[in-house]
């Protein structure tokens, strides 16, 4: 589910495919909000940080699988999309279809935090004390 809520609509828009005509809206997407805590150095006292806006969708397929989709932001198709990615993948028949649909997205994402892992280690600076030989 972390994969396909960093999705975008377009990366889960195959999914449409594999999910039949039979499928049922059980929850139209609903925009809301939803408060974001946060801790000082990881393991102080939680603190409300703030609000965000999460998008929710919850659909069902003939065979029977329930899927729910929680998406940051506003995008009403991406979590509906999300949430049929969830009951894709628990249908043994489309799980690898699912897999599939999900594996570039996968990609992106590794290349992503390599990427902004490369660029924090260009502005790493090592320090080091030098030591005098004439104490």
């Amino acid at each position: 589910m972390a994969v396909a809520a960093r999705a975008t609509a377009s990366e889960l828009a195959p999914l449409e495919a594999l999910a039949g005509p039979d499928t049922r809206v059980l929850r139209t997407p609903e925009i809301g909000l939803v408060m974001v805590r946060g801790r000082i150095g990881g393991d102080g006292a939680p603190f409300n940080l703030g609000e965000a806006t999460v998008t929710r969708a919850a659909v069902s397929l003939a065979s029977g699988e329930t899927g729910f989709g929680h998406v940051l932001g506003r995008d009403r198709d991406k979590a509906r999309l999300a949430a049929l990615a969830d009951a894709l993948w628990q249908a043994p028949g489309t799980r690898d279809a699912v897999e599939g649909v999900l594996a570039p997205v996968r990609e992106r994402l590794a290349a992503e935090a390599a990427l902004a892992k490369q660029q924090a280690a260009a502005t790493r600076v090592d320090f080091f004390t030098m030591v005098r030989g004439d104490n």
